[in-house]
């Protein structure tokens, strides 16, 4: 994942609520034209980079349910 989508993914968890969300809404448009195989790797590598510190305020809880990973979001990038 490169600096530019991660900036452009870090902008989007910006606009969201306090709370627990699903990476597909964060992702944004063009999810759902995606293959599965591409889904799963571009998940992964959000994954990864959630664990890498690469998201600040944001935390992978290691939770699955509703279709998915669980991740959380403290409001703050701080």
């Amino acid at each position: 994942m490169d600096e530019t989508e991660i900036s452009r993914l870090q902008k989007r968890i910006e606009q969201l609520d306090e709370g627990e969300f699903h990476f597909p809404p964060v992702y944004g448009p063009g999810w759902d034209e995606l293959y599965i195989g591409d889904k799963v790797k571009t998940g992964r590598a959000f994954m990864e980079a959630v664990r890498a510190g690469k998201f600040p305020g944001v935390e992978d809880t290691g939770q699955k349910k509703g279709g998915g990973r669980v991740y959380y979001w403290s409001g703050s990038g701080t």
